[in-house]
């Protein structure tokens, strides 16, 4: 008896061994460029353990840019996985062919962890149906409306920021930003006044940290919900902690209540929300959009919520930053910043906003050295041939877009550590193809925030550059070093730097 079970582990430890050893000729079988992979991580060993994705995918495209190839093979454990480089290639798949690619292939799971759910994870007719709806909530129009409710959280934001640097000089500006984008958001997306600035630990910021900077589960557990998510559904698998997932739907819940209770109005997102929920109208004699559950309301809430916070927050602490590193450079932006507002009698609008081009360079340059999402994921929904190439992709094989590394190409960005906002200036923006700068990704399933991302940013942005002067100080970590846990390539230490008054 005891003979057959060691036979029987054997036969089944071969066959495994044999499987794993043809499934890494995967790529070498159909004739593509690929490194070669180690078990049981693949070519992403240091994923999480060590070091954020970023620097572990510009090391596979400088390996594949020696090469000259257009697109070329990894693993993520024993799953094959296809990086796109060549610029055409990648605007045929996001946008020409995106029927063929609609889905980013993020876990969720609809029926135990709701707030997963959101737009940024559903796939096909749900998500066709629920962009189509939430879309026109989202029009220059309407976010012009929180102007008012953002420009509040600014002054309540630099005055903060006066009396902090009455103890001292020194500020970790992330933190601040953060707390920054969780108040305009608080207001602007569910209308509660969260005061960050005095109270740093209240319970949006205490929650949002948790859902940021504690994950449920490893990035390799996180891989494997993606790549088995009927599997991980099945045994009801969440991504969300249960108190974050607990706090977010009372919070939308009792907003709603209170709202058509006490019939508040207040002309920001979740106002917009509730028309659709109520009527499936944005106006009363609008046009008929479709009507929204409590569920899709919450989960749409939530990843307003996280996508804003950590996004924009960290993207406006890079801002800072490199400006603080290139003192021309900042006090270029506070001159864009102080002769517009002299232009628009001193105050900051929308029209002012739009007006500070060079300020919007410097979040653009910002963007393309530290781009908050450093890589653009896409599952193949059906079977797919490469133009110009027998390649054919299978149905669910994954693709990936290496936005960090293509950003720092020299071939695209001359000398890219260099910090230079005039690459944005649209006559050097229009030498250059579009499709090597995609921090909001691209296509139909370009970031629907985008706009109301930029608004802040650039709102908050002239805000400090107006009041404030930044420059390093003895805690500026140079250069900076990312976080290896944080999806967003968020800094792991802060970003010190010191600030002083004008």
């Amino acid at each position: 008896m005891y003979l057959q079970v060691v036979a029987v582990v054997l036969i089944v430890v071969v066959a495994c061994v044999g499987w794993i050893k043809r499934r890494y000729q995967f790529w070498k079988e159909r004739s593509v460029a690929f490194i070669e992979p180690r078990f049981p991580y693949g070519n992403f060993g240091t994923l999480g353990k060590v070091e954020h994705i970023a620097p572990i995918t510009q090391r596979h495209y400088d390996h594949f840019k020696r090469l000259n190839v257009p697109y070329g093979g990894v693993f993520m454990l024993t799953s094959p996985l296809l990086y796109i480089f060549d610029t055409k290639l990648i605007k045929t798949l996001l946008v020409k062919d995106f029927h063929y690619f609609p889905n980013r292939g993020v876990y969720f799971n609809e029926r135990d962890d709701p707030l997963s759910a959101h737009m940024f994870a559903i796939e096909g007719q749900k998500w066709r149906t629920l962009r189509a709806k939430l879309s026109p909530t989202f029009t220059s129009g309407r976010i012009k409306m929180t102007l008012p409710l953002i420009l509040e959280v600014c002054e309540r934001f630099c005055d903060h920021l006066h009396d902090s640097l009455q103890s001292s000089s020194e500020v970790e500006v992330h933190d601040l930003l953060s707390r920054y984008t969780i108040d305009v958001i608080g207001a602007c997306a569910f209308g509660i006044e969260c005061n960050s600035f005095r109270e740093p630990d209240n319970e949006f910021r205490r929650y949002g940290k948790i859902a940021f900077d504690k994950l449920r589960h490893s990035p390799l557990v996180v891989y494997l919900m993606k790549a088995f998510r009927k599997h991980a559904n099945a045994l009801g698998m969440k991504q969300l902690h249960d108190d974050v997932s607990g706090f977010f739907m009372r919070v939308v819940k009792d907003t709603i209540e209170y709202r058509e209770r006490e019939q508040i109005v207040r002309n920001d997102f979740m106002d917009l929300l509730l028309k659709l929920k109520n009527t499936g109208r944005l106006e009363a004699d609008g046009e008929e959009i479709g009507r929204l559950t409590f569920e899709e309301i919450a989960a749409q809430a939530f990843i307003f919520f996280t996508a804003g916070y950590d996004t924009s927050s960290t993207a406006m602490s890079y801002t800072l930053y490199e400006l603080a590193l290139n003192p021309e450079v900042q006090q270029k932006a506070r001159a864009c910043v102080k002769q517009t507002l002299e232009k628009h009698g001193g105050k900051l609008s929308y029209e002012a906003v739009a007006d500070m081009s060079y300020l919007e360079h410097c979040i653009n340059e910002t963007l393309r050295k530290h781009p908050p999402v450093a890589i653009l994921e896409r599952n193949a929904d059906k079977d797919y041939r490469l133009p110009d190439s027998g390649l054919l992709l299978r149905r669910g094989q994954k693709i990936m877009i290496p936005i960090f590394a293509m950003h720092h190409d020299p071939e695209h960005f001359p000398e890219p550590e260099q910090y230079r906002p005039e690459r944005f200036a649209p006559e050097e923006a229009a030498r250059r193809d579009p499709y090597c700068y995609l921090p909001f990704g691209e296509g139909p399933r370009v970031c629907i925030g985008m706009r109301f991302g930029s608004i802040q940013a650039k709102l908050g942005l002239a805000s400090l550059l107006n009041r404030f002067r930044f420059s390093t100080c003895e805690r500026t970590q140079i250069p900076v070093q990312y976080s290896r846990t944080n999806f967003i390539l968020g800094p792991a230490n802060g970003v010190w730097l010191r600030a002083e008054e004008l």
